[in-house]
C-alpha cells in the first residue's frame, strides 16, 4: 500500500428477517478488518421492521449506518442508495449472507496504488448448507450459488467484470458511467436474475477508456448457500434467471461486449469440464455422470433463457436506470453534500 490512506466505504444490501444471524455476520466481518472501514452502510430494502431493528441494534456502534432503499424495491437500486451516501474514496460491496475473511479490503487496496485500476474484485467461497458440495454439482457453475466458478483466471489479473457481491469500485467510478440499472438483477421477486455488475463494469470499461478492472483472489469472503439451493430445480431456475438477465445485458450494452466472457467460458471452460466428469465416471468416482450432465442441462437451459429474454425485448424501448448519475446526485442525498474523491 502506498503511503496515502484511502478510506472505504462498505456498503451490505439486505431484505429479510430470515438472514438476521447472517447480517450481523457480514457486519462483524466488515467492522473487523485490518484495513478497518471508514464506514459500514446497511441498505435495508423496504423493510421497516428490519430497519428499526437493525438501527436499535447498531444505535451505539461507531461507522455503521443503517439506511433506507431510496430507490424501488431491489438489489441494484439498494446499492445506488449506498453509493449516493458512502463517504469513502472506495465502495465495497458485501453479500448479507457471506462473511469476509480479515484481509479482504487490505488485498483489494493493493491494487488501487495503480491509478488506472477503479475496480477489483475477489474470491468468493461457497459455504454449502449440507457440510459439502453436492456430488452431481460442478464446480463450473457455482455462479450458480453466487461464489467464483471454475473457468475465471487466477491471481490478481484483468477481467470484464467482478462479481457484485464480493467487489469494490473508486467513488470516480459511479461519476463516470453512473450506477447499478435498476432494470437488471433482483428486484425482490420469485426469479433469481443477476448481471447489474456485468452491465456496469462494460459501462464503466467504456467511459473511462485505459481503466482496468481487476480480479484478485485473495481478498476472499465464504458465502452461505442454503438448503434450497443446493437442489437441481434451483439450479436450473437460476441457470434460465441468467439466460434473461444476459439478455437485458445485451440489449442494454450490445451483445459483442455482453457475451465477450461467457463465450470463451462456453467454449473452453464447459466443454472441459464435461470431459472432466465423464473421466471422474470411467475411473468410478462419485458423481462425475451427474456432473458432466449438470453442465449440459445448464447450458441449455442458460440459453434457452437467453432466446426468450431476446424475443421479450424486441420491439420494445430500453427501461434502464442507471442510479446516481454524478456527484450532484450524490449531494442530493447526503447531508451536507456529497464527500469523497471526485
Amino acid at each position: 500500500m502506498s503511503g496515502d490512506v484511502r478510506a472505504y466505504s462498505v456498503v451490505i444490501c439486505v431484505y429479510t428477517e430470515e438472514r438476521w444471524s447472517d447480517i450481523l455476520a457480514a457486519v462483524d466481518s466488515s467492522r473487523g478488518q485490518s484495513l478497518a472501514p471508514l464506514e459500514t452502510l446497511v441498505v435495508v430494502d423496504h423493510d421497516e421492521a428490519l430497519r428499526a431493528r437493525l438501527a436499535a441494534v447498531f444505535a451505539a456502534a461507531e461507522g455503521v449506518r443503517v439506511l433506507t432503499n431510496a430507490g424501488p424495491r431491489g438489489l441494484s437500486s439498494g446499492r445506488n442508495t449506498g453509493v449516493a451516501a458512502a463517504r469513502g474514496e472506495i465502495v465495497a460491496f458485501l453479500d448479507d449472507d457471506a462473511v469476509a475473511e480479515p484481509d479482504w479490503l487490505r488485498h483489494f487496496d493493493a491494487a488501487y496504488d495503480d491509478e488506472r485500476v477503479i475496480a477489483v474484485g475477489g474470491r468468493t467461497l461457497p459455504v454449502w448448507a449440507s457440510g459439502r458440495r453436492p456430488a452431481w454439482f460442478p464446480e463450473e457453475f457455482d455462479w450458480v450459488v453466487g461464489a467464483t466458478y471454475r473457468g475465471l483466471p487466477e491471481g490478481r489479473v484483468r477481467v470484464r467484470n467482478v462479481l457484485g457481491g464480493n467487489a469494490s469500485f473508486r467513488r470516480t467510478a459511479f461519476d463516470a458511467a453512473g450506477g447499478f440499472a435498476t432494470g437488471i438483477g433482483r428486484d425482490g421477486g420469485r426469479r433469481p436474475l443477476g448481471c447489474e455488475e456485468t452491465e456496469l463494469c462494460i459501462r464503466l470499461a467504456r467511459a473511462v477508456p485505459g481503466a482496468a478492472i481487476l480480479i484478485d483472489d485473495r481478498s476472499v469472503i465464504h458465502h452461505k448457500v442454503p438448503p434450497a439451493r443446493e437442489r437441481f430445480a434451483y439450479f436450473r431456475a437460476r441457470a434460465y434467471a441468467e439466460g434473461l438477465s444476459k439478455a437485458l445485458v445485451a440489449r442494454s450494452v450490445g451483445a459483442a461486449k455482453g457475451l465477450e466472457s461467457e463465450r470463451r467460458y462456453v467454449t473452453r471452460a464447459l466443454p472441459a469440464g464435461v470431459a472432466r466428469g465423464l473421466c471422474d465416471a470411467a475411473r468410478g468416482r462419485p458423481g462425475g455422470v451427474g456432473r458432466a450432465a449438470a453442465i449440459l442441462v445448464g447450458v441449455l437451459t442458460t440459453a434457452c433463457g437467453y432466446a426468450v429474454g431476446l424475443a421479450r425485448s424486441r420491439g420494445g424501448t430500453a427501461a434502464f436506470s442507471h442510479g446516481p448519475a454524478g456527484p450532484r446526485e450524490r449531494a442530493a442525498a447526503v447531508p451536507g453534500g456529497g464527500a469523497g474523491a471526485a
